[in-house]
């Protein structure tokens, strides 16, 4: 396996910063994030992230993209993209870049979960989705949906859902152990075997559920929150061993939400840690 991090979660440093630190301590690649995005008094993961391309104007930042890629000795693990499978000309756009760049393979995102609209919803995306496959075929790259919460695909059998009968080779499934803990937890062996050849993409991040009081009716209130991948509920040694033993040695990409480590001190520990596992 080879291992790379979401640019997502360094939302401190520039894009030159990310590249020579991660290079440094020894990551295979990097996934960068792509969006237009909020501005923000502090970089945070969501707003005002110094680790993220603007997707308006994007095809002028790509050589910068590939030139510092390259330069570190990193390799795209992916393209992080945010264009919704409905928005067919940032889709495109986004496919575009990625072949441009060298990548492969880029992020499609999903609809949310719309009570009383899920069926047609589902039947919606599915559509878009065929449609971003084959504009993904016409320039050599795949499109990957992510399992997330909250969305029509939350587990690895509704993906399946989504995706069969679409051609592998340019739609594929990112499995996401940490979504997984908050909704749509499946074995991970069941899911990836469910999967199959759609299994494209792995990304790693942990969660920890935590009490957060009462409802009216005396029943205890949970809430979700991000944990350092030592500390959350997924055990991410038996997952490691599961895609192992599944026979997927691509990549798998960090990342992690936890604030209560340093981020450079965070990162190591991060790559330490998978390495320690699947040494």
């Amino acid at each position: 396996m080879r291992f790379s991090v979401f640019t997502a979660s360094t939302p401190e440093w520039t894009p030159a910063q990310t590249v020579q630190i991660l290079a440094r301590q020894g990551w295979d690649g990097v996934e960068w994030r792509v969006t237009d995005q909020a501005e923000a008094p502090v970089p945070g993961f969501w707003a005002g992230n110094r680790s993220t391309w603007p997707l308006s104007g994007l095809e002028d930042h790509l050589p910068a993209m590939a030139t510092l890629t390259a330069g570190a000795g990193l390799a795209f693990s992916a393209i992080g993209g945010y264009a919704r499978c409905d928005d067919r000309s940032n889709v495109e756009r986004l496919v575009a870049a990625t072949a441009v760049l060298g990548a492969g393979r880029v992020r499609v995102t999903m609809p949310p979960i719309d009570p009383g609209a899920n069926r047609d919803a589902f039947a919606a995306a599915r559509r878009d989705l065929a449609w971003a496959a084959g504009t993904a075929r016409e320039h050599g790259v795949a499109v990957l949906v992510e399992l997330h919460h909250r969305t029509i695909v939350a587990s690895a059998s509704a993906a399946l859902r989504l995706v069969d009968g679409l051609d592998p080779a340019h739609v594929g499934v990112i499995h996401d152990i940490g979504n997984l803990v908050i909704e749509g937890f499946e074995d991970p062996g069941y899911a990836f075997d469910v999967l199959g050849e759609y299994l494209a993409h792995v990304h790693v991040k942990n969660v920890a559920w935590h009490r957060t009081g009462t409802r009216p009716d005396g029943s205890t209130r949970w809430m979700q929150d991000w944990a350092p991948l030592r500390e959350g509920q997924a055990d991410l040694g038996a997952y490691l061993a599961a895609l192992a033993a599944h026979g997927y040695d691509g990549w798998v990409t960090v990342e992690d939400f936890s604030t209560a480590v340093a981020l450079e001190e965070r990162t190591r520990d991060n790559l330490d840690y998978l390495r320690s596992l699947t040494g």
